[in-house]
């Protein structure tokens, strides 16, 4: 299949360095020594991971090597693991950024993102490494964007199948949603889903700061400025069994810290959107 839009080949490999600390920086010149810019799928699979050792080789082995017509591969971001995560996933096939500092979920994907987009993908899927996601839904997530219908895409526990026993959790995904649906001006129904896909110009475009909370920031920078976004049911469920609970804190402290990471977005986005939209001031004589 060919993609239509600008991709990174045309628009350059090169990784922003600049934009990363000395230990990102470190890790990614490691990564790409090893895998040379512009040389990557087209399609690329990015996953953060945190002492994941358990579960991640199981999500990297169920990833398939094409999906929807297009050659993908894998990059598990490894954010300063104790535990033999890296390895783990370099068996399973997957291309590994192993960070020995624990920077946060948010960073790794920023990073993550950056050197998909110096191998050269065009499109950009993210899952997490804890076995909560289906793999096989990633042709799903995928698709709106290659019917050219969409440019940021997230899963939907709520429009597909939740199968996790935390109600809190399961309230708050509500009540996100409609927090979301005001920020940007559209229905979102599961603003916290970690299967989502974008074209990799959107990871470029927009402003990522989170070091932890990024999938609201990357959201609603993705529709404040001016792409296309989409949901599609997917499922979710629950954590394996050697995850004793969130990275992330409690419920009340993950939510508290979700909700601010996203109005913070909208405060600070929202401004570039009246300036892009505003008319270019003209005289008269």
């Amino acid at each position: 299949m060919t993609l239509t839009w600008p991709s990174t080949r045309e628009l350059g490999t090169e990784l922003d360095l600049p934009a990363f600390d000395p230990t990102e920086r470190d890790a990614a010149l490691a990564f790409l020594a090893e895998h040379p810019p512009g040389l990557g799928a087209p399609l690329a699979i990015v996953i953060p991971a945190y002492n994941e050792e358990p579960t991640v080789g199981e999500v990297v082995a169920e990833i398939p090597s094409e999906i929807g017509g297009l050659e993908c591969e894998t990059i598990v971001v490894v954010d300063g693991a104790k535990d033999a995560t890296a390895e783990a996933a370099e068996h399973a096939g997957a291309l590994v950024c192993d960070v020995p500092l624990n920077r946060g979920q948010g960073a790794a994907l920023k990073l993550g993102y950056a050197l998909a987009r110096a191998r050269g993908a065009e499109l950009i899927c993210t899952i997490d490494a804890d076995g909560q996601y289906e793999p096989e839904e990633i042709g799903r997530v995928i698709a709106p964007i290659l019917a050219g219908e969409a440019e940021f895409v997230s899963g939907s526990r709520r429009l597909g199948a939740e199968l996790t026993t935390d109600r809190i959790r399961h309230a708050g995904v509500i009540v996100f949603g409609r927090l979301f649906s005001l920020l940007v001006g559209q229905r979102v129904t599961d603003p916290a889903c970690g299967l989502r896909a974008m074209r990799a110009d959107v990871t470029a475009a927009v402003t990522l700061e989170q070091a932890q909370y990024q999938a609201s920031e990357l959201m609603i920078s993705a529709a404040l400025n001016g792409f296309r976004l989409a949901e599609v049911p997917t499922t979710m469920r629950d954590r394996e069994a050697h995850a004793t609970g969130t990275k992330k804190g409690g419920n009340l402290r993950y939510g508290a810290r979700f909700a601010r990471a996203a109005v913070r977005t909208w405060a600070r986005d929202r401004k570039a959107a009246r300036m892009r939209l505003r008319p270019a001031n003209t005289q008269c004589s």
